[in-house]
Formats: structure tokens, C-alpha cells, sequence
């Protein structure tokens, strides 16, 4: 699969669409994403999604750079969220990688 498109910001960041293969690769990180919505909080206190959608609604994308805060929760956060996903930690974080690896 190839990346549909690639961008970069005013304030320095890249970053790049990719379609998900599979129906289970959406459902997975849809559900990541908003358990971590939840619990990995913005520094400065802001909704998660009025932050992304600040300019326009955000609509079929999901937040790789929030995916990747998984790896930043303490051990019990992590151990809770991938047995939702019917996983081990590291299998999340090996998903996560295999991800970032074909964006790469």
C-alpha cells in the first residue's frame, strides 16, 4: 500500500496519510485512539478534538501522533488498554511499529 499523501507544517513537523489494509487495522487504532483521548491528557489542558479540528472537522483520520503516547503511559495504562484490544502490550507496540515502519 502507498502512502497517499505527505505534508509538513509551519512549525516544523512531518507527517503522511496512509490507508489502513484491513477493516481489524482501523478498529484497532479507532479504539486506541480514543481510549487515549482519555487518558493521555494534553499538557496544556485542551480537548483533544478541538484541537484537531481547530480549522476543520476531523473526519475518517486517525491521530498517529496520539497513537504513539501508548508508549509513554505507565505499564498498568498500557497493560489495561491492550487487554480491551484483546492484546499484550507488546503486541501494541510491535502493531505501532510495524505501522511507523511502512510509513518509513
Amino acid at each position: 500500500m502507498c502512502i497517499r499523501d505527505r505534508y509538513g507544517t509551519s512549525s516544523g513537523s512531518i507527517g503522511a496519510f496512509y490507508p489502513f489494509e484491513t477493516r481489524e487495522d482501523i478498529d484497532f487504532f479507532l479504539h486506541m485512539e480514543m481510549y487515549l483521548r482519555i487518558e493521555a491528557l494534553p499538557l496544556c489542558g485542551r480537548d483533544h478534538m478541538g484541537y484537531r479540528s481547530s480549522y476543520g472537522p476531523v473526519k475518517n483520520v486517525i491521530d498517529g501522533d496520539l497513537c504513539e503516547q501508548f508508549s509513554r503511559l505507565d505499564y498498568g495504562k498500557q497493560k489495561v488498554l491492550s487487554e480491551e484490544l484483546d492484546r499484550t502490550p507488546a503486541e501494541v507496540l510491535k502493531k505501532l511499529e510495524d505501522i511507523r515502519n511502512r510509513i518509513l
